[in-house]
C-alpha cells in the first residue's frame, strides 16, 4: 500500500500538531482567569481531543503497526513500546482530564484542584508529544536511503 507511510506521517503530524496547539491554547487562554471563557476553551479542547487527536492517533497507530509489521527492528521495537505509552497516557490520563477539567470550569470551578489536573495534564501532554517526536525522528530515520559511498 504506497499510500500508508504517508497516511502514517500525516497522522502522526496532526496528533503532534494538535497536541501542540492545545497546549498553546491552555497556556495563553486559561491565565484570563474568567470563568467563562475558561469554560468555552475546555469545552473546545474537549472536542479538538475528540474530534481530531484521537482518531489522528488511531490512524498513526494503526497506519505504524501495519508498516512495522514483519520488521525486527530494535527502532521499530522502540517505537511500538513508545506508542503503547502514547495511547497509555492519553486514554488513561489525558481524556478524562479534559473531560474532568471541562466539567470543573463548567460549574465554575476554577481553584486549587482544577489548577493542579490542569499541570499533570500539561506534564502529560508534553510527554506525549516527546515521544511522538523521537516516533517522528526514528521513521524519518528508517526511511533514509543509505548514501552510496
Amino acid at each position: 500500500m504506497p499510500f500508508l507511510p504517508k497516511l502514517h506521517a500525516a497522522a502522526g503530524a496532526v496528533a503532534m500538531l494538535t497536541i501542540l496547539g492545545l497546549q498553546t491554547a491552555i497556556a495563553l487562554g486559561e491565565p484570563t482567569g474568567y470563568p467563562a471563557e475558561i469554560a468555552a476553551l475546555r469545552k473546545t479542547v474537549l472536542y479538538i481531543v475528540c474530534l481530531v487527536l484521537i482518531p489522528a492517533m488511531i490512524a498513526a497507530g494503526a497506519s505504524g503497526f501495519r508498516l512495522g509489521r514483519g520488521w525486527r527492528s530494535p527502532v521499530i521495537a522502540a517505537k511500538r513500546a513508545r506508542m503503547q505509552a502514547i495511547a497509555a497516557i492519553g486514554l488513561i490520563v489525558l481524556l478524562p482530564l479534559a473531560i474532568g477539567l471541562w466539567a470543573l470550569a463548567a460549574q465554575g470551578m476554577v481553584e486549587g484542584r482544577f489548577h493542579l489536573l490542569q499541570r499533570i495534564e500539561t506534564l502529560a501532554g508534553l510527554v506525549n508529544l516527546v515521544l511522538l517526536g523521537l516516533n517522528m525522528r526514528d521513521g524519518l530515520r528508517l526511511r533514509r536511503r543509505p548514501v552510496p559511498a
